[in-house]
């Protein structure tokens, strides 16, 4: 297994270098939207009296929206603002937004606590090995901090999430399609993007991880499945888990390996250009 990769020649002067690994959290560690955020999001609604309730087609939209605070301020058109009897004020419809959201996050977070919501097949192997092999590993989510550590707990398990730095939420002005999150996760990191492997689940994602000038491995999920991936390095349906879920290789334009499974030396692969 390849755990280092080595600048220079191999005589004299050569330099180890630092891998990472980078994960999405919804859709990606567990597919979180269909079974948790969207219940969620419709419980809030319920809890505020606010009159919309999202079907999965609704959703299916909204998930192109990145972040949970700005999927609910897109609710807030003159119509909803009048029919639900909200304030005019920008200042008071942000402070609305924020109370909405952290009721959501309240009800998201116990959820995922009440174990409805298993980690996708491939994330507790690959993790495990990474860290072995010396990798960094992080989460760059544009998901509340809270409701992404309770996601990467209860997929690896508590061991396995203390290896892991989390970026979430707002800790960027931009969220993504802008690459900003990826950008901070390899300052903090201090890793060179060719470095580093980005598992995504959708066209959003992708494009953050692509613009940061990442390796990127998408993970198609419940709302996923039909986006663009072009720019992506390898599309599976899972990373897998052998014998019992073996990954599908649903785009493989660099020719890796399909062993039934995305493995370390998979990842190292996709970086060899």
């Amino acid at each position: 297994m390849v755990r280092l990769r080595w600048h220079g020649s191999q005589g004299e002067g050569r330099q180890a270098v630092t891998r990472a690994l980078i994960f999405d959290c919804d859709g990606v560690l567990a597919d979180t939207e269909r079974d948790g955020h969207l219940p969620a999001f419709n419980d809030t609604f319920a809890h505020f009296n606010l009159p919309v309730h999202w079907s999965e087609e609704d959703y299916a939209e909204k998930v192109r929206i990145g972040g949970g605070k700005e999927r609910l301020a897109s609710l807030l058109t003159s119509d909803f603002i009048a029919s639900a009897n909200l304030p005019t004020d920008e200042a008071a419809q942000i402070e609305l937004v924020k109370r909405w959201h952290r009721f959501k996050t309240d009800r998201y977070t116990a959820k995922v606590r009440a174990d409805e919501m298993p980690g996708r097949p491939g994330i507790a192997r690959i993790v495990a090995t990474a860290h072995d092999a010396g990798w960094l590993l992080a989460v760059a989510s544009t998901s509340a901090e809270e409701s992404v550590r309770a996601v990467l707990e209860h997929a690896v398990g508590a061991e396995s999430a203390s290896w892991f730095r989390v970026y979430a939420g707002d800790v960027v002005p931009a969220k993504k399609p802008a690459p900003d999150i990826y950008l901070l996760a390899l300052r903090d990191l201090g890793v060179d993007a060719a470095d580093a492997v980005v598992v995504e689940d959708s066209q959003n994602g992708l494009r953050a991880a692509a613009a940061a000038g990442i390796t990127t491995v998408v993970t198609v999920s419940s709302y996923t499945a039909d986006e663009d991936f072009t720019e992506a390095a390898l599309v599976v349906d899972s990373l897998g888990d052998q014998p019992q879920t073996p990954a599908h290789f649903l785009s493989n334009p660099r020719g890796v390996e399909e062993t039934g499974q995305v493995t370390l030396d998979t990842l190292t692969a996709l970086t060899i250009r």
